[in-house]
């Protein structure tokens, strides 16, 4: 373990890049993860956001090798191996055009072998752990529909398109992703809580972790803003 740790570590070139703090943001699938980052991003000056979910959407629409790999492994609820994760992260960051003020990572890491091989090579300062109710996320999750040609995502709930079940830009029949759907979504909470979860233990011992609750996105955000301000 201790040498396919270090092996995962020599991978990730984050010390040359990374002159500030790095933030990580956690949570469960479909926990709110990318809207606070955006949120962030909009509020807050100097931050990179990083997103392991945006990159492999991206890599599953564009039938890279990466993305064949990913998409069987995302649409039975599994999470990608370390290996995977780890050379996503490293091209994202080394492609960074300079370094970041303040580099956030969102979806990596997710096991304590990404923990441990990302403190191998950079400090982590703080950790932004979500906890939104189960049954929110998949409620939540299930609700969401997309354009396939455009990505452009819709919400019965509270974004419905102006036609139901039709884009609203193109006019085509809207889809649910395979791994939006209610089993996925309720397999994916199952395999967070065993392999995800015990991050939090982790970085609680060390001091850096801060838990934000609630079961809206707009109300945990006040909660982290005032949190970011105050430090």
């Amino acid at each position: 373990m201790i040498s396919s740790i270090r092996a995962l570590g020599s991978k990730i070139p984050l010390a040359k890049n990374v002159r500030h703090a790095t933030y990580l943001i956690l949570g469960k699938p479909g926990g709110g993860k990318g809207t606070i980052s955006k949120k962030i991003l909009a509020s807050h000056e100097g931050f990179v956001h990083i997103s392991t979910g945006d990159i492999l959407r991206e890599e599953v629409n564009k039938g890279s090798e990466i993305g064949l790999k990913a998409k069987g492994i995302m649409e039975s609820g599994g999470l990608l191996p370390d290996d995977l994760m780890v050379d996503l992260v490293s091209t994202s960051i080394s492609s960074l055009p300079s370094p970041p003020k303040h580099l956030l990572l969102d979806g990596f890491p997710r096991t304590m072998p990404q923990a441990v091989a990302l403190d191998a090579v950079v400090p982590v300062e703080h950790v932004i752990s979500l906890d939104i109710p189960n049954s929110v996320i998949v409620e939540r999750t299930s609700d969401r529909w997309l354009s396939p040609s455009t990505n452009r995502v819709y919400s019965y709930s509270y974004q419905p398109p102006k036609v139901h079940g039709k884009c609203d830009d193109t006019g085509e029949d809207l889809i649910q992703r395979d791994d939006d759907k209610p089993e996925s979504v309720l397999k994916r909470l199952e395999t967070y809580d065993e392999m995800t979860k015990p991050l939090n233990d982790y970085y609680s011992e060390k001091g850096i972790l801060q838990g934000f609750d609630g079961e809206t996105s707009d109300v945990i955000f006040k909660k982290v803003t005032k949190w970011l301000d105050g430090h």
